[in-house]
């Protein structure tokens, strides 16, 4: 994969910058997520990947995008209440962003991982190791829960 991310600046929910080279020493899951999606049920998994691992070094970072179907036309704050709400997510979110076309950080780093190419849909992930480098990319049907994911994120924080 071998992108690495930690110059990345991405704009937090309050609209102040954060550099992801910030997470050093932590594993990521950078999630592009929408509220009006298909797969939005699969907040409540990443919030339980959040439980499980969080104590153990990994963090959920959730960029809203509305780039797909319009399916995440709120606000800032909408977003947030909605997550909080329906799905008790307390994983962080950050300001909206695109994942398609003209592309917005971390999308724009993140899409020259391999293999490389454009976001798909809404739910997309990205698997982020200790050291800033993007380590695998899971498409929009890879569900939070799977084996597959799991057993990255372990392998991840084992390293």
């Amino acid at each position: 994969m071998g992108v690495n991310v930690s110059k990345v600046v991405v704009r937090k929910a309050n609209g102040t910058q954060k550099c992801l080279g910030d997470y050093k020493g932590k594993v990521l899951l950078i999630v592009n997520v929408a509220s009006k999606c298909g797969f939005t049920k699969q907040y409540s998994g990443l919030q339980a990947l959040q439980n499980t691992y969080g104590s153990k070094g990994m963090e959920i970072l959730g960029f809203p995008c509305n780039d797909f179907g319009g399916q995440e036309p709120g606000t800032l704050e909408e977003i947030k209440n909605f997550c909080s709400s329906t799905y008790n997510a307390t994983f962080e979110l950050f300001d909206k962003v695109h994942a398609k076309g003209n592309t917005t950080e971390p999308f724009t780093s993140l899409i020259q991982s391999e293999p490389a190419g454009e976001v798909a849909w809404n739910f997309e992930k990205f698997l982020v190791g200790k050291d800033s480098s993007v380590i695998a990319r899971f498409k929009s049907g890879v569900e939070p829960e799977s084996q597959e994911l799991k057993m990255a994120i372990e392998k991840a924080l084992s390293n």
